[in-house]
């Protein structure tokens, strides 16, 4: 809910579909708790302004791809499935084609 906060803050309500979808359904939810959660999001918004670009930057890189691999947006393959739901399989032996030009 924290991530969402602040990346709406950032953005300035400008939001993808499925994340304005998730944004309302946890205000639903955790509505009595809201007020906690954007000032979290907004200190966590000026503690990162506060911080050297570099810095400022790789957290937000690894913040990004925390949640891309934990909640995969629509559309996009979950690296994290098992079973007969995973699209790819780990222990397949993967054969590296060769092309020859005569």
């Amino acid at each position: 809910a924290i991530y969402l906060a602040k990346k709406n803050i950032k953005r300035k309500g400008i939001l993808e579909e499925y994340e304005k979808e998730h944004y309302n359904m946890l205000n639903q939810k955790i509505n009595y708790k809201w007020d906690f959660v954007i000032m979290q999001a907004k200190e966590q918004y000026k503690a990162g302004k506060e911080r050297k670009k570099a810095d400022r930057y790789a957290l937000d890189c690894q913040e990004r791809a925390y949640w891309l691999v934990n909640r995969t947006p629509p559309g996009m393959l979950d690296v994290l499935e098992y079973g007969t739901d995973r699209v790819t399989d780990p222990n397949e032996n993967k054969v590296n084609q060769v092309r020859q030009v005569f």
